[in-house]
């Protein structure tokens, strides 16, 4: 156990995500890292993330690349309980990466939010596109 513990639950097929995790790695941490398209999610587990981002189920649903749009969770009447429940049952709904570190819990997008939640930073970072990051 580390004393600056970060969890990154994340995707391996989203760029931001993966840049995200190799911006905390360049960092010198050991993240946990969490695929939890393999893992899942519980009510538990949202419940508490949403409440440590102050955000609502809407504020984290993703609607690129997933069904959510079938599921017609992009009308704005649809309850957050329906959000969540559609989230337990299709955990790709959840935008990624979202990162928790003793500094708070965030929706890392673009990768860089990352930073803000990090107590100290790389000496220097580049995007997989290429892209240099100013830190």
């Amino acid at each position: 156990m580390t004393d600056f513990p970060i969890t990154i639950f994340h995707n391996p097929a989203c760029g931001t995500s993966r840049n995200t995790v190799a911006m905390v790695q360049a960092a010198g941490y050991r993240p946990q890292v969490i695929e939890y398209l393999q893992t899942g999610w519980s009510r538990e587990q949202l419940d508490e993330l949403l409440t440590a981002m102050n955000a609502r189920p809407r504020d984290i649903l993703r609607d690129k690349g997933t069904p959510a749009a079938e599921l017609g969770l992009l009308d704005p009447t649809v309850s957050d309980e329906a959000i969540l429940e559609a989230m337990i049952a299709h955990p790709i709904l959840v935008n990624r990466p979202i990162v928790v570190t003793p500094r708070g819990v965030k929706l890392c997008r673009p990768s860089e939010a990352v930073l803000d939640l990090l107590d100290r930073r790389p000496d220097s970072f580049t995007k997989e596109d290429g892209e240099l990051v100013r830190l």
